[in-house]
């Protein structure tokens, strides 16, 4: 089945419900959409509410009937090639006839075949829709005619844009229509004409904003976007489409396979474009190509005449308006440049041409922006200011010499000229003082940095003891930031009357004062003792503030303390070890007697009588002695000195010697820490006894 395009529905109009089922029934089995009316009045009512493709219409019916029906519907404008098909259950040709006469384009007999109803509603269709089709393309040639005429003439091309524009929003019906023309960068946009606003003239706009343009710029093809919520090419940007257009189509304007911009239609209603109106939009567009090429041609032929005569005339006019100026500016100190507000210099001095290197004819004509060094956008800017009657004054400006040296000069400019249309600029080359600036903004920015690197306290104040600088050491050790301190009075920094006294020390000390041991108080009310060193600042012998430097003492102090008991430790212990060598070495020199006195008192018991009172006698003073052997051998374990002989190299204290001396000359032995066990002396081998094993 040959599918027909229809506008609307089938309307049904018949005031039997038998007959409209019927008839329903059988359009909606031919694949035709339809609505009902069971009045001629119901039917007019529907035809303006819901604009159908065809009627069918019954001509008996109460009035109105199918004949006055007809007649109101051909009397009308908007309804005059509705097609209408009567249905009728008369048989005679008058009343045939009649239906004809009034407007019917067609009639089908009750009863009826169902496929031979919904034949004659597809053909009336069909003849319709290829009536309207030529119709179309009629008005079509006659407009790109029309728009093919007035692009020709060239006579106020701008008013023509706009006509084209507002022709074709009227013949495509849509809400918009614009041409967006583009230069050979791409990337500035200028809408010159749009459909809805006749005055809109070269509005820029930033085509990176608009990626449906830039595509139809790349590809040389027409893009048609049905919904522009739901196009994957709008959502890389907001605001390329506006969101209250619901659909748009972009055409380009192509002049030798070149884009020179677009033709950009919008709608608020969605999927307006179809196959004629595109078609309509690539013919206009490919005469606007041409018509633009050569509107281009000749302004620009017209534009070079007018500027080259302008020009001539100007520059005629500046050079009689400059040479009463002339006299002064040959005998300026300074170099002095005229300039166009446009940049272009018309006259120099003696001292301009010096300064930048180049002689009077190479600097005449020539754009102030072809002497700077690197500031192309300050030439720019510059330029615009001037326009604006805008004159920096002061602007350091890196101008690059004719041999390539690059100084730096300070410009003013002023208008003193204005009235002539002339700038005047005045040059002065500060290359070396703005050395000696960056040197000392350096020099500056090392000491800042020496200061915050600093491990003490650095506090400046002027001379109202306002604070000006306060380092990140003071930070730390007043616990607060330079920011809640800067600006606020120096007394807070000390306890009452700490500041004053300070202050006082440094004019006693002319002006300086150093090491001396002061007292200072934390963001928390806490004490904190420093050793202070500072003075005034002099500018010209003239006292302009006040710096002093702290150094916190808490951590000396502590150390000193934990110094102090470790030394009280260490005498303490020197004397232990004093005592205890003079234990030690006591126990030694009591070794060899009470080996002796204990060998001959065991040597007597052996040679005298046991039970005697001489026997007795040496039993007692064996037994004394070796009691005080024991007391030796403890006391030589205490100490950790052998109470028996010493060889090798370890030594004991030598009694003999300490006692000869005074008692601070005395050293200290080296004592091992574990001495090797010996034997008794050799006198007490064979006398007496030896020792216990194992005494130390």
């Amino acid at each position: 089945m040959v599918e027909v395009p229809a506008l609307g529905p089938v309307l049904v109009v018949d005031d039997d419900t038998v007959s409209r089922h019927v008839l329903g029934h059988a359009l909606a089995g031919g694949g035709l959409t339809y609505i009902t009316a069971q009045s001629g009045a119901e039917a007019l009512a529907a035809i303006e509410k819901h604009r159908p493709s065809i009627v069918l219409l019954d001509l008996v019916m109460p009035p109105p009937d199918g004949y006055q029906v007809l007649r109101i519907l051909r009397a009308r404008s908007d309804t005059r090639d509705l097609p209408v098909v009567v249905l009728t259950a008369l048989d005679a040709e008058d009343e045939i006839a009649k239906a004809f006469e009034a407007g019917a384009d067609d009639f089908v007999k009750k009863p009826f075949r169902p496929a031979e109803l919904v034949a004659r509603v597809r053909g009336q269709l069909r003849l319709r829709s290829v009536m309207e089709d030529l119709e179309g393309k009629e008005k079509d040639a006659q407009l790109i005619l029309e728009l093919t005429q007035a692009l020709a003439s060239n006579l106020d091309f701008r008013g023509i844009l706009f006509t084209v524009v507002q022709r074709l929003a009227e013949v495509a019906k849509v809400d918009r229509v614009s041409i967006v023309l583009v230069r050979d960068d791409g990337k500035v946009g200028y809408v010159v004409a749009a459909s809805d606003d006749e005055q809109l003239r070269d509005l820029p706009i930033d085509l990176a904003k608009y990626p449906e343009i830039l595509d139809v710029l790349q590809r040389g093809e027409p893009l048609v976007i049905a919904d522009t919520s739901k196009h994957p090419l709008l959502d890389l940007v907001k605001g390329g489409a506006a969101p209250h257009f619901s659909s748009l189509s972009i055409l380009p304007i192509l002049y030798e396979q070149k884009p020179m911009g677009v033709l950009f239609l919008r709608s608020r209603k969605g999927s307006v474009f179809g196959a004629r109106e595109i078609d309509l939009c690539k013919t206009v567009s490919s005469a606007m190509a041409i018509a633009l090429r050569n509107a281009r041609v000749i302004q620009s032929l017209r534009d070079q005449t007018q500027e080259v005569t302008v020009a001539r005339f100007e520059a005629e006019r500046r050079n009689r308006a400059l040479q009463r100026y002339a006299d002064f500016f040959e005998s300026s100190a300074d170099g002095i440049v005229v300039m166009d507000s446009d940049g272009y210099l018309l006259f120099s001095n003696p001292r301009a041409r010096v300064i930048t290197g180049y002689d009077e004819h190479d600097l005449e004509g020539r754009q102030l922006g072809e002497l700077f060094a690197d500031e192309g956008l300050l030439a720019s800017k510059l330029r615009a200011g001037f326009h604006r009657g805008e004159f920096p004054q002061g602007v350091d400006i890196r101008i690059k010499q004719r041999m390539g040296s690059v100084v730096v000069v300070s410009v003013n400019f002023n208008s003193v000229l204005r009235e002539d249309g002339a700038v005047l600029c005045t040059l002065r080359d500060v290359t070396r003082e703005r050395a000696v600036d960056a040197e000392l903004v350096k020099t500056k920015d090392f000491l800042e940095r020496v200061i915050d690197s600093s491990v003490d306290a650095i506090i400046s104040a002027d001379m109202d003891g306002k604070i000006v600088l306060f380092n990140r050491a003071a930070e730390r050790i007043y616990g607060t930031s330079a920011d809640a301190v800067l600006g606020t009075h120096v007394s807070a920094l000390y306890p009452e009357g700490g500041a004053k006294k300070i202050m006082r020390l440094i004019r006693q000390g002319k002006g300086r004062v150093e090491g001396i041991r002061a007292e200072i108080l934390d963001h928390a009310g806490t004490l904190i003792p420093v050793t202070f060193s500072g003075g005034l600042i002099y500018d010209r012998e003239v006292a302009i503030g006040s710096v002093g430097i702290f150094t916190d003492l808490r951590e000396k102090m502590r150390m000193e303390q934990r110094l102090q008991a470790a030394q009280d430790r260490l005498i303490q212990q020197e004397r232990q070890a004093v005592i205890a060598e003079l234990a030690g070495g006591a126990a030694h020199e009591l070794n060899q007697p009470l080996t002796s006195v204990m060998s001959y008192a065991a040597m007597l018991r052996r040679l005298l009588e046991k039970g005697t009172s001489a026997y007795n006698a040496a039993e007692v003073i064996e037994g004394e002695a070796e009691r005080m052997a024991e007391i030796v051998r403890k006391i030589g374990k205490i100490t950790r000195y052998e109470t028996k002989s010493y060889v090798g190299q370890q030594k004991i204290l030598d009694l003999d010697k300490a006692s000869e001396g005074p008692a601070s000359e005395v050293k200290r032995s080296t004592i091992p820490a574990e001495a090797p066990r010996s034997s008794a002396p050799p006198s007490s081998r064979s006398s007496g006894p030896p020792l216990r094993e194992g005494n130390r």
